[in-house]
């Protein structure tokens, strides 16, 4: 990454760290998808059960296939016959590895959900949360994060998923009201009430959607 960029993204992460420790979560930079994933590691003891959100950047950088291939007992939603057993097995989940859609420079994150096992994971359940996000997903506050969410994440997901809603069509919001809406749930997380359960590892790096 041209190092222009990248300098600024150091100061950034910075700023959104020092947010998300006035919330108490923990934040962590990593100069890169290697060592992004070895930070993620280190968050994980051996042994643990581990299970995930629709999280594309916790597979970008080579987390997921670490988590599968290491000590760990992994929840595979896509072994699941019955997709709701595996949320609920994951409720109760050592690790929940996730991503978020946005994250404001002040330490709040943002995500939108279709089936809600992501956003209600991250509110409750697992003990610990490990979100990998890119730096492309810092925006400057909150309605800046939720245009992200709904303009750029949710179209191209809505394509992802091969969905019929206005966004996959247009590329943009158009608030609707489909049955295949993917914008059911908002979640605005703006502060832990579990000290140590929250950890967001700003990559410097575009991840995601």
């Amino acid at each position: 990454m041209n190092e222009n960029i990248t300098k600024r993204n150091e100061l950034l992460a910075q700023k959104v760290i020092k947010g998300l420790q006035s919330r108490n979560m923990t934040g962590y930079y990593a100069a890169d998808k290697e060592e992004a994933k070895n930070i993620a590691l280190s968050l994980i003891p051996e042994g643990s059960v581990v299970t995930m959100g629709g999280a594309m950047s916790a597979h970008e950088i080579g987390l997921v296939q670490a988590v599968k291939d290491g000590n760990y007992n992994f929840i595979d939603r896509d072994a699941y016959t019955d997709k709701r057993a595996a949320m609920i097995d994951g409720y109760d989940a050592d690790v929940f590895l996730v991503s978020a859609n946005a994250i404001t420079e002040d330490g709040i994150m943002v995500n939108i959900d279709w089936t809600a096992n992501r956003v209600s994971a991250i509110a409750q359940g697992p003990k610990k949360v490990i979100c990998i996000v890119g730096m492309n997903k810092v925006c400057d506050d909150v309605d800046g994060a939720m245009k992200r969410a709904r303009n750029v994440a949710a179209p191209i997901n809505a394509q992802r998923f091969g969905l019929n809603t206005p966004c996959a069509k247009t590329g943009s919001c158009m608030n609707c009201k489909s049955p295949d809406t993917i914008c059911c749930q908002i979640l605005i997380t703006r502060y832990s009430k579990h000290p140590d359960r929250i950890h967001v590892i700003l990559v410097n790096d575009f991840l995601g959607f």
